[in-house]
């Protein structure tokens, strides 16, 4: 069963932007993460673009061709780990054309990844949604529905882990950033934001899952406050039953009980009638107020007091 990340970049894949500045900016991002460049003859330049999704492959593949400038190669392997996923390998042979299209999608240069460079490929709203929406693709990842939230973008680079960060605070996302040995971590930790993301880059069926999740955690938490809030209750009316008896028959072996009068005699007896009952319910049986059946139990418990000192 595939992840909830991988079934969020499926849903993203297949969300494609039909604009040509937008697509630009996805394919920069969506490269910058996966891909590495070459170097053949008469200094040509070429790319290779890995992923284990498919659904990033094909979606890498569309861009790529969209562009009208290149013709990847498409071969699949079987990676040799444990889980043994398929690999699959975008080859652009070096070639002519490559060195105008990395131009143009700002990945030449020694500010390759910078804000600056990207501020062409950042100028709309639409763009930056399509810019995150690569990096994710490339290298994103999220927590199941039923885990504590958290999404992160993991970057290569630190240039280009900047433009994230730039890109999501400026569209007023709580973002964290930190560094791992080789890569920068991009992380969101607040449920309704990661949901407001997803929905915004394309994924809104994600979005739902994740909200249905949290409304069910939020249900579930509840329900458990009221039974251990029910349980404490209980708790305290059976140590308060267990004392009040306690009490009743002390006074009545002592032969004390039926002097103290018909009222507490009557709550005593609904008392040893009822163990079990609240005060609230012994006030029903007696016709009387939750107030006056704790009083009167109370009275019962100091006589039983009165008693037990002075056998003492």
């Amino acid at each position: 069963m595939p992840s909830f990340a991988t079934e969020v970049k499926n849903e993203l894949a297949r969300s494609a932007g039909k604009k040509k500045c937008c697509q630009n900016a996805e394919l920069a991002a969506l490269l910058r993460m996966g891909a590495s460049m070459l170097i053949g003859a008469r200094m040509n330049l070429g790319l290779n673009f890995t992923t284990e999704n498919a659904a990033v492959a094909r979606r890498a593949l569309q861009l790529l061709k969209a562009t009208g400038q290149v013709q990847p190669e498409v071969t699949v392997s079987r990676a040799k780990r444990l889980k043994k996923n398929n690999r699959y390998l975008l080859r652009i042979a070096p070639s002519p054309p490559v060195r105008p299209l990395m131009e143009e999608l700002g990945m030449l240069g020694a500010d390759e990844g910078t804000v600056g460079r990207d501020r062409a490929l950042l100028r709309k709203q639409c763009c930056r949604r399509a810019y995150l929406r690569g990096a994710f693709l490339g290298g994103g990842t999220v927590n199941r529905p039923d885990a504590e939230a958290n999404l992160e973008f993991i970057a290569g680079s630190y240039a280009f882990a900047h433009t994230i960060v730039h890109v999501l605070k400026n569209m007023d996302f709580p973002v964290g950033f930190t560094d791992r040995k080789n890569s920068y971590q991009i992380y969101i930790k607040d449920g309704e934001e990661i949901m407001d993301l997803l929905a915004m880059l394309g994924a809104p069926k994600a979005a739902e899952e994740l909200a249905v999740a949290r409304n069910l955690r939020e249900v579930r938490n509840q329900v458990n406050r009221l039974v251990n809030c029910e349980t404490a209750n209980l708790q305290r009316t059976v140590n308060a039953s267990v004392e009040q008896l306690a009490a009743i028959k002390k006074l009545s072996e002592a032969g004390v009980l039926e002097g103290l009068g018909p009222k507490l005699m009557a709550a005593a007896q609904a008392r040893q009638a009822h163990p079990d009952f609240s005060l609230a319910e012994l006030g029903e049986v007696l016709g009387i107020s939750r107030g006056a059946v704790s009083g009167r139990l109370k009275k019962l418990l100091a006589q039983a007091a009165v008693l037990a000192a002075e056998e003492k």
